[in-house]
Formats: structure tokens, sequence, C-alpha cells
């Protein structure tokens, strides 16, 4: 009896025109081979990627995102685009993870221009890896459903957390004059004190984002509402409590219930 279609992992890269995509191009005309799963689109600084490009490639089936730019310290750009793709790949792995996604399916490297072998070995390393973790979603453990409705209030919420990521979460430049740059930057993304800020400004307005999703569907109590994200009845009063005061949300008293304002 037959296994069925062997699976091949949809996988998009945004890489940089000036480094990351001259490294493609020099592993396409050395004849390197690499599984043939990527499609690549050249953009002109790895910074130009945005948050919602990556969700909106996600919501669309893709199984993987690859960014690929110049290496640290090596942007074309005054302003180091670079630094600016780091921190946004690291908040953005941090919401994947918060909403039962896989950080690994979004992988950021540097290439430069002269690099193809390097390429090659990243998209030979990277495409095996993806395809043995199987189509978005399923090897969560997450239905169709289930994962629209986590990438749309990720989605809703990106203005709001691209102002808080320039505001609040952004490394401080100083980070750039270490001696290991990049190592300095993992190291404060990884920190008690991000990780703290990351759940004060942004998990509880994703929660509340959920439960905005719901309640357009129809009315919920407390309890469903509870049931349907994991969060416990407390944790939804007080989410349910603030959007009362800022005219986001009503209670039914006849119906015990909560319902869109």
């Amino acid at each position: 009896m037959g296994t069925g279609p062997e699976f091949n992992p949809k996988l998009l890269g945004m890489i940089c025109n000036w480094c990351c995509y001259g490294g493609a191009d020099l592993c396409g005309v050395s004849r390197l081979q690499y599984p043939p799963h990527i499609r690549l689109i050249r953009v002109m600084c790895s910074a130009r990627v945005d948050l919602a490009h990556i969700f909106r490639a996600f919501s669309n089936g893709v199984d993987g995102v690859f960014i690929g730019g110049c290496h640290i310290n090596d942007c074309h750009y005054i302003t180091n685009g670079n630094y600016n793709a780091l921190g946004m790949v690291k908040i953005c792995k941090k919401l994947l993870e918060h909403i039962g996604i896989n950080p690994e399916r979004l992988r950021l490297e540097w290439v430069s221009a002269g690099e193809g072998i390097r390429f090659a070995n990243i998209m030979n390393e990277y495409a095996p890896r993806m395809k043995k973790l199987g189509p978005l979603g399923k090897s969560e453990g997450m239905d169709k459903d289930q994962l629209k409705f986590k990438i749309e209030a990720v989605t809703r919420l990106i203005p709001y957390i691209k102002l808080v990521e320039r505001e609040r979460l952004r490394a401080p430049l100083k980070l750039r004059a270490t001696a290991n740059p990049e190592e300095a930057h993992n190291k404060f993304f990884g920190s008690d004190e991000l990780n703290r800020l990351f759940n004060e400004t942004i998990v509880d307005k994703l929660a509340i984002s959920q439960i905005m999703l719901l309640l357009q569907e129809k009315s919920l109590s407390t309890g469903e509402i509870s049931g349907k994200l994991g969060l416990s009845p407390s944790e939804i009063a007080r989410h349910m409590s603030s959007s009362s005061r800022h005219g986001l949300v009503r209670y039914d008293e006849s119906r015990k219930c909560f319902a869109l304002a």
C-alpha cells in the first residue's frame, strides 16, 4: 500500500540585494546543489523585511521563512539595517513560540556575495529540517482553523508590536560597539529583563486580540473564553475589565456573557 505523496515544504526566502542575493546567485552560477523548495524574494536590505511579511507568508501556507542579509557591521547602509533585522527576528521568534508555532520555522543568516558555498550549505541544512518538521500547524498539533486564528490575532497586533519594539524592546546602540556584537544582541534578547518586558507589553495585548476575534463570532461567557484560549477565568476577567474600561466590550447581564461593544 502506498504511503501517499512525499511532503516537500514550501519555503520563502527574503534576501538582501547586496550580499545574500549575490551569494545565492553565485551558488547558481557555480552549479551548487540544494533542495528546490525555496522561492527567493530580493529586498534592498534585510531590515526591509517586516513582521507583517512573515506572518502573511505563514498565513498563506508557507512552512518556513528564511531571511538573509549582510554580515554584521557589513551592511551597505549607514543605519546598519541588519541589526534591525536581527532584533525583529528575535521578537518574531518569541511571538511564534507564544502562539505555539515552532520558532525554528523562521531562520536568519548572514551571507556575503562571495559565499555561494555557504548559501548552499545553509539551504541543504534548512530545507531538510523543515521537511522533517512537516506542514505548518500539523507538527504543532493545530488544525487549520486554530492556526489561522492564532496568526490573525498576531497580525492585527503588528502595528502595536512594532511601536513597542521600537520604544521598549530595541537593543541599546552600545551593543554594536562590543567585541562580539551579535553575541551581545543574542544575550540581550534572551535576558530575563527582555522576557519580562515582552510579557508585560505584548502577551496581555495578544490575549485581548484573541478574545476580540472570538467575540466577533458570537457572545461568550468567561468560562467559554477560558476554555477556548486555555487561560484561567481570573485572567479572562482581568482582560475583560481592561477591555470594558476602554469601550471594547460590554457585559450582557441577562445572558451572563461578553460581547463586542
